[in-house]
């Protein structure tokens, strides 16, 4: 069987790595540590994490990325044996002893005799089979060779505007149509009178906002104006921008003094995007100060906004769902480069990146997992999303809807859970693997 090479040692990189070389796999894996360090990292082991906590819910049952995390399980995640030797209490949560964690990850790769560690930095993809790994803050020589590959489309910061689910949105409060009666039911239209649009514009100035890094600051804000940053130079500014209300009138006729139109976020309605609300606000002021906007009062928020660094291609116009590009099939990416959000979402994504390659490495055709299952709805989100691609996280939003009308979230959430579990194990029993 033929050598691979993977480069970047983070969680993708290393879920891919471990799951390959199990089954017999001869794996060369790049990294720039020790040598070289990007401003995220401080550790010269594998597999960081940036906060104790950042691998999130350990429920399975009401928690997406919960169930994401129990998906993995069926390939042997890398990822999820460290956090078992590393646990530490955190009620609901899977917190870890992070240097823990990253050096059972760092030995595990380092004493598989199939693994190869290989300190240099990469510039160039290779034309060969391999596995892009490299993580949000990839290096300016690499990104500049992914750009060529890839068409110009390539992002480096996110700045993503918060998504709601479909059904927690107050249809009494808000209506259909786009401007001046064009586009149909493309957007929901949610209205707000004088009085709580002042109230909503005060709310985004004094709210709390995440402090930035400092080699962030200056690339993000130039690239996307936040929100609350916009609302700060002037009152009405909002008003002649994103919540403009010209050419929106209800089915009455009605205008109204601020609109805050919302997006279809997937090809199933469930999701919808904030237009033009791409925030720096903590995730709880996010729910509080849009929660004043009468339609949003009880959403339920699938997705809050980000700001960031992070380099990532526009994978739908790139890349197969299988994580292969379009026009190398040999070339597969994995981690947040792709698209997915957060740290348990890019070690799926690696381990996936794995798994389509072992079978065409086997000359099998690979199979996407179902959208029923977390794995399978990213896989279709980052090859298959709309045309203002923005990275996603795990979130039951993005999972095929449930066939049956379950007006309890809770309930709804455990059957979709459960339906997910039943159909992952299916697909790895189907994908017979050694």
């Amino acid at each position: 069987m033929k050598k691979i090479k993977i480069i970047g040692a983070g969680l993708a990189g290393c879920e891919a790595a471990d799951f390959l070389a199990r089954r017999g796999v001869k794996v060369e894996l790049y990294d720039i540590k020790p040598k070289k360090f990007t401003p995220a990292h401080s550790s010269e082991n594998f597999g960081e994490l940036v906060c104790s906590n950042s691998l999130k819910s350990k429920d399975v049952y009401g928690n997406a990325c919960g169930l994401l995390k129990e998906e993995m399980r069926a390939f042997g995640s890398v990822m999820l044996d460290a956090a078992e030797k590393s646990q530490i209490p955190a009620g609901g949560a899977l917190a870890v002893e992070r240097e823990v964690f990253s050096q059972y990850i760092t030995e595990r790769i380092k004493n598989n005799p199939n693994i190869e560690v290989i300190c240099e930095e990469v510039v160039k993809v290779p034309d060969e089979w391999c596995i892009v790994a490299t993580g949000p803050l990839t290096t300016d020589a690499l990104s500049d060779n992914i750009r060529d590959i890839c068409g110009g489309q390539l992002h480096f910061y996110d700045a993503s505007a918060p998504i709601v689910a479909k059904e927690s949105i107050d249809f009494t409060k808000c209506f259909y149509g786009d401007r001046y009666g064009k586009g149909g039911d493309d957007y929901i239209n949610c209205p707000l009178e004088r009085e709580e649009y002042e109230n909503f514009v005060r709310s985004l100035i004094s709210a709390d906002k995440v402090i930035l890094r400092d080699f962030e600051k200056r690339e993000i804000f130039e690239g996307c104006m936040p929100v609350e940053v916009l609302a700060s130079r002037g009152l009405d500014s909002l008003r002649y921008a994103m919540l403009k209300p010209v050419g929106l009138t209800d089915a009455e006729g009605r205008k109204f003094y601020a609109v805050l139109q919302l997006r279809k976020e997937n090809a199933d309605g469930t999701a919808y995007n904030l237009v033009g609300c791409q925030t720096n606000l903590k995730f709880g002021e996010q729910k509080r100060v849009f929660s004043i906007i009468p339609a949003l009062k009880n959403a339920e928020y699938l997705r809050y906004g980000v700001m960031h660094r992070n380099t990532f291609i526009n994978s739908p116009a790139c890349l197969n769902a299988d994580f292969s590009l379009k026009e190398r099939a040999t070339v597969f990416f994995a981690g947040q480069i792709t698209g997915v959000e957060g740290y348990v979402e890019s070690a799926a994504s690696g381990l996936l990146a794995a798994v389509h390659m072992y079978e065409k490495l086997n000359s099998r055709q690979p199979v996407i997992p179902d959208n029923t299952t977390v794995m399978g709805a990213l896989s279709r989100h980052i090859s298959g999303a709309n045309g203002n691609f923005q990275p996603m996280n795990a979130n039951f939003g993005i999972l095929k809807p449930a066939e049956v009308n379950i007006r309890d979230k809770k309930k709804r959430y455990a059957y979709l859970a459960e339906r997910a579990l039943e159909s992952i194990a299916q697909y790895k029993e189907n994908l017979n693997l050694k």
